[in-house]
């Protein structure tokens, strides 16, 4: 395979001034996503994932139900997962039977299945500051094997403050389509996923440091604004990993 082509992509962030700071547009949690049965019960980490999920798709035009996924996060379910911990603690604790089941790393992907009645193969990944390397690279080897189209989720919602002083402060999500090789209506084209020395952008690399998924920055702020093509970091670590991105044409923001 010479290249992923991306087809779309959403971005989903609670807090207006995260919004206001990115270079490509990004929109509020948008909770009529989430059918009104699983809504009352999903963390902020699922609905920032369907929010992004759901956009995407309807901007590209594509049936969920048809797309092949991986879901991609840091933390996953970690308000869920620290309340669980809490409670284990104390002497007489009580585990919630819906917390405990809402609290694995393929939550959001297993909700998206059955919202959307998704029979589709799915992955649920995570992998620290390589979170979304590694998810980009997880895209690249299924296309590059079965070809098509798929879709691509990180997010990661706002972490309990005492777990970590510096990562989980800013809750975000992105969702790309990409297919396999150049296609029409693609607006970029994405290389294989390589380890190299591009930088961070310091620009960004404090929000990346509060928030790992945020290393999508550099492939979408490149999407949104054109240009060149450039190899851009996909990670916030160097020496890092890398990706050659070709925009071809700019993305208007969402109405």
């Amino acid at each position: 395979m010479e290249c992923m082509s991306l087809l779309g992509y959403s971005a989903c962030a609670p807090d207006p001034g995260l919004r206001a700071s990115l270079p490509f547009p990004v929109f509020d949690i948008n909770r009529d996503s989430i059918p009104p049965m699983l809504r009352r019960r999903t963390s902020q980490a699922t609905q920032i994932a369907f929010s992004v999920a759901s956009a995407v798709c309807v901007e590209t035009q594509r049936s969920a139900a048809a797309l092949p996924a991986v879901f991609a996060s840091v933390a996953g379910e970690i308000q869920t997962t620290d309340l669980l911990c809490t409670e284990l603690v104390k002497p007489e604790g009580v585990i919630s039977p819906s917390a405990f089941h809402n609290s694995v790393q393929n939550t959001a992907a297993g909700y998206w299945s059955i919202a959307q009645q998704c029979t589709q193969p799915s992955s649920s990944l995570a992998a620290g500051c390589d979170t979304f390397a590694m998810a980009l690279l997880e895209a690249w080897c299924q296309l590059s094997c079965h070809g098509g189209e798929l879709l691509l989720v990180c997010y990661d919602e706002r972490w309990p403050a005492y777990l970590d002083t510096v990562r989980g402060e800013l809750a975000f999500a992105c969702a790309l389509v990409l297919a396999a090789e150049a296609v029409d209506g693609a607006i970029a084209h994405i290389g294989r996923p390589h380890f190299d020395a591009e930088a961070f952008s310091a620009l960004f690399e404090s929000l990346a440091a509060r928030t790992p998924v945020l290393a999508v920055i550099p492939l979408l702020g490149l999407a949104a604004a054109g240009g060149a093509a450039q190899n851009i970091p996909v990670s916030t670590v160097v020496p890092g990993w890398q990706a050659r991105v070709s925009p071809l044409n700019t993305i208007p923001a969402p109405s």
